[in-house]
């Protein structure tokens, strides 16, 4: 399918043939036929792509200093990689959309197929969107008049925070399309409205749609106009819908209002304010999130958990529907507002004309519609397919976040795997990884192009952590060899399924390799501790101190239903190698955590963890999110045979005592990542050995997950 993307390091935009979205649980999949081009912020997205390094730091200047706090820790080439790789990101583009319900997902009610919906789906041919992030299109309106629901919702949930009531005057700053729809909702109210602006065009688009308005390119005040519409006496509420660094919008707002009056900000401006404006006058100024309530909610807009209309009338989708409504009765025209009509195919130009054309207003793309039979899941990326059975490891990867495409991705191909098909849930950045990476295909479709693709030797699992064991037991019983970045299960009874998958395997005769990407066993600094310690028969002590950092508590991997939480998601890689260093089984497992605090809402991120091994030894693990981020990130510390070995951050080994070494640096930090990748990837090619024992990685997974679960009932 078509798909309109973006480079944020380039500001290039191209339409990509990316693969079609396959629908999930809570979602719809919708056959596009009109989406919109929003002038303001995707016009602000391209100028970003396009802009200078220099100028993007100017731009984002919070950005920098996680730069420098990330020098600091990791050093420069490391940070130099991530920030590279951040701004490789495809973007996808757009969010006004409007079409027809090809497939409908479990879970959700209300929505058949064949209904035409609006939603704030991407400009693609077939996108994938929330049930909250969907309506219904009344009879009588067009699929380009639907397409302009978003926007309106933007402006109107603007006005609901202004609460205009009628015979009220109004101003409106910034003409844009939000402005002008605004313009026509406040005049639904009965709201007596002045428009500002400097665009001819627009202002007279606003006069059609029964506003007064103030001309700035002809040097009109617009406070002595305000003051002078609302007779004197001060406006009674003031919208900007305007785009600008200048902080005058608020400013000018602030002079023209009356005493208590209203200012509600939906563009985006400068900020510097004067005190005495608003003190003065007691003026009420709030900031309006795009569409409604809901916005930015993960329980809302991706779980499809509503809130209850008694307690919140108007909700993201509830202002959806009432933008239609308005466009079905004839009290919301947009048809004067739209100014070019493209193609998908020729969205490119839109851009051109986006960019170069600043009168621009409503810039509409059209679509042929999509049919259920035409939705490809997985497109060709111009690589030559992998021979299976040709000496080397065919590899498969499903996901293509920032750890598979950054990091695990580059690792497997320099180790020389095969690269067949590469699956993401959406499609876009299989399609932008797997053809930066050599990929044949990119693929939507796990089943068919995955487990049921006979060139595969192996399954590489990089995908959000709650369905790490389903695909890792889908691919054992496929016959595959299996790679999970992990944890590799968020249950013991994953890790069960997991295990009888394995042995399944190999009571079959087709034994198979199960890996969990534990890294640091294979860093260079690690297996020269490995070796100094291996004379040793004496128990040892080990204190790994982890300075992870903070993780805001609605970030997916606190969720103990997808991410399953820190322990489990994160701090299993510490309890490994502390189980590698040892070499013995853990046989007990205790953790303590900071006790409840109100500013501390997690609680299993600051946490020291207590493990007993079968020879005697003992380790610790201070798994903590409350430090500096200028603290290095881990420190890893063996007592045993009269002296210490000290790890600092996969950089530096020193031996205080250690008869026959003192210190090893290395020139860059290296936590084994490259070893790992080559480790699995050879012994898929070669056989023999796994790289790291199934029993070990399955030991590890179980005591992590009863650590966690142990926490959790004790909090």
């Amino acid at each position: 399918m078509l798909q309109l993307l973006q480079n944020l390091a380039s500001g290039e935009t191209l339409v990509a043939d990316v693969p079609a979205p396959q629908v999930a649980r809570g979602t719809l999949l919708i056959a596009t036929r009109a989406s919109l081009v929003s002038a303001g912020t995707e016009r602000m997205l391209v100028d970003f792509g396009r802009a200078s390094w220099i100028d993007k730091a100017r731009q984002q200047p919070e950005k920098v200093k996680q730069v420098l706090d990330k020098v600091r820790t990791d050093g420069l080439f490391a940070t130099l990689d991530a920030v590279r790789s951040k701004l490789d990101q495809p973007l996808a583009l757009g969010y006004c959309n409007a079409g027809v319900v090809l497939e409908v997902g479990a879970g959700v009610e209300g929505f058949s197929v064949g209904d035409r919906v609006v939603s704030n789906g991407s400009h693609a041919e077939i996108v994938r969107v929330g049930k909250n992030l969907c309506a219904r299109v009344p009879e009588g309106v067009s699929d380009e008049a639907a397409a302009f629901t978003v926007l309106g919702a933007i402006g109107l949930q603007g006005i609901r925070l202004a609460a205009p009531t009628l015979g009220e005057c109004f101003v409106v700053t910034g003409l844009g399309l939000i402005g002008l729809m605004t313009v026509q909702l406040l005049r639904a109210q009965g709201c007596r409205v002045l428009g500002i602006d400097l665009d001819a065009g627009k202002l007279a688009l606003a006069q059609r749609f029964g506003a007064d308005v103030c001309d700035l390119a002809r040097g009109e005040d617009p406070v002595a106009r305000g003051l002078a519409f609302s007779g004197g006496r001060g406006v009674d509420g003031v919208i900007v819908t305007a785009s600008t660094q200048s902080s005058e919008p608020i400013a000018q707002a602030a002079r023209m209002s009356r005493k208590r009056g209203r200012i509600v900000l939906v563009g985006v401006t400068g900020l510097e304010l004067n005190r005495a404006d608003f003190y003065e006058k007691e003026l009420t100024f709030q900031v309006s999130c795009s569409y409604g309530p809901g916005r930015y909610d993960p329980a809302y807009e991706q779980q499809g958990s509503d809130y209850p209309l008694g307690f919140v009338r108007w909700t993201e989708q509830r202002n959806f529907e009432a933008v239609l409504a308005m466009l079905a009765e004839g009290k919301l025209d947009v048809a004067p507002l739209i100014s070019h009509r493209f193609a998908v195919r020729e969205a490119a130009r839109a851009y051109d004309v986006l960019v170069n054309d600043r009168s621009a207003l409503g810039i509409v793309l059209q679509y042929a519609g999509a049919k259920p039979n035409e939705q490809a899941r997985r497109v060709a990326l111009g690589a030559t397919p992998p021979v299976a059975a040709s000496g080397k490891a065919v590899l498969a990867v499903i996901g293509a976040g920032n750890y598979g495409s950054r990091v695990l991705i580059p690792a497997l191909k320099r180790a020389g795997a095969q690269l067949d098909t590469i699956v993401s849930s959406a499609g876009v950045t299989g399609y932008h990884h797997g053809r930066k990476s050599g990929f044949a295909f990119a693929s939507t479709d796990v089943q068919a192009d995955v487990l049921g693709n006979e060139r595969v030797d192996a399954v590489v699992i990089a995908t959000r952590h709650d369905t790490h064991a389903r695909f890792a037991s889908e691919a054992l019983a496929a016959g595959k060899h299996v790679f999970v970045e992990k944890p590799l299960a968020l249950t013991l009874e994953e890790v069960d399924a997991v295990e009888s998958a394995w042995r399944a395997a190999a009571e079959r005769g087709a034994p198979r390799l199960l890996m969990v990407g534990f890294n640091r066993r294979f860093a260079p600094l690690v297996a020269k501790m490995k070796a100094l310690l291996a004379p040793v028969g004496a128990p040892m002590a080990i204190v790994y101190t982890v300075n992870a950092g903070a993780i805001p508590p609605d970030h997916w991997t606190q969720d103990r239903e997808v991410g399953g939480g820190r322990i489990i998601g994160e701090a299993c890689h510490f309890i490994d190698l502390a189980r590698y260093l040892v070499g013995h089984p853990i046989v007990d497992a205790q953790i303590t955590t900071i006790g409840r605090h109100p500013a501390l809402a997690v609680r299993d991120d600051k946490a020291t963890i207590s493990l007993s091994f079968a020879d005697g030894s003992i380790g610790t693990v201070h798994y903590l999110a409350n430090g500096g981020k200028r603290f290095p990130k881990e420190r890893v510390e063996v007592f045993c045979n009269d002296g210490v070995l000290a790890l600092d951050n996969f950089i530096k080994l020193t031996g205080y005592d250690w008869r026959g070494f003192s210190r090893q640096r290395l020139w860059r930090q290296d936590k084994g990542q490259e070893a790992c990748a080559a480790a699995f990837v050879r012994a898929v090619a070669q056989g023999g050995a796994a790289p790291i024992p199934a029993e070990e990685i399955l030991e590890v997974s179980r005591v992590a997950i009863r650590l966690a679960t142990r926490n959790s009932r004790s909090g």
